[in-house]
């Protein structure tokens, strides 16, 4: 046997009758996450647009909707519900900008997006409640991601371009952190122990 068949061997022997999608639904938030808050950060041109739209519907949405549903079968409700969330809402929120933001008045547009990430941010509070006794890597990120939603809700519903910015710095912090989480899955599985520090927390 060559040694990579005895490796693939050995991994599934260790995860066998195991389903673990977290990590991938963590690498589409966060790709889709970096790509937008480069925009956001004011970092790239806004002409680079549709192909932030393209990677938040396929990538950040349907693929990271896919994933959670499994997982949502799998019997592991909590990262579930939590990626089923955020991957609509990446459908939701490229499909507004792509197709239906042109029916709300000019005026309003902003109103009808800070609306959207208002009301995303008071459903990952809630999920950041409910996390309380995951890992600290967890509870930071789910903190960061409200702190992010609230600052580009600001910003968007009342013109202001400051909150953008600075939304944007923290959701490429966000994206990092995303990928943490998805590196300590995925050591998790290839080295069949824990590689990447994530501080559990007590569960009494």
């Amino acid at each position: 046997m060559a040694i990579g068949e005895r490796m693939t061997t050995d991994m599934d022997a260790r995860t066998a009758g195991r389903i673990n999608t977290p990590p991938l639904c963590l690498i589409a938030f966060a790709v889709i996450t970096f790509m937008f808050s480069l925009l956001n950060a004011g970092a790239v041109p806004q002409g680079v647009e549709p192909v932030v739209i393209a990677t938040g519907l396929i990538f950040g949405g349907i693929t990271q909707l896919s994933a959670a549903l499994i997982q949502i079968a799998s019997g592991d409700t909590l990262n579930g519900a939590l990626f089923s969330t955020f991957a609509s809402f990446w459908i939701v929120l490229p499909a507004f900008l792509e197709w239906f933001s042109k029916a709300v008045p000019s005026g309003q547009a902003g109103h009808a997006t800070g609306l959207l990430l208002y009301t995303f941010a008071i459903v990952a509070a809630m999920f950041l409640l409910v996390s309380l006794r995951t890992n600290v890597a967890t509870l930071l990120a789910l903190g960061n991601l409200v702190v992010t939603l609230v600052l580009l809700a600001a910003g968007n519903y009342g013109g202001y371009l400051v909150p953008v910015r600075i939304g944007g710095v923290t959701g490429i912090i966000l994206a990092a952190q995303a990928l943490y989480l998805a590196a300590a899955g995925i050591c998790q599985y290839a080295y069949g122990r824990t590689v990447v520090p994530l501080g559990p927390l007590g569960t009494t």
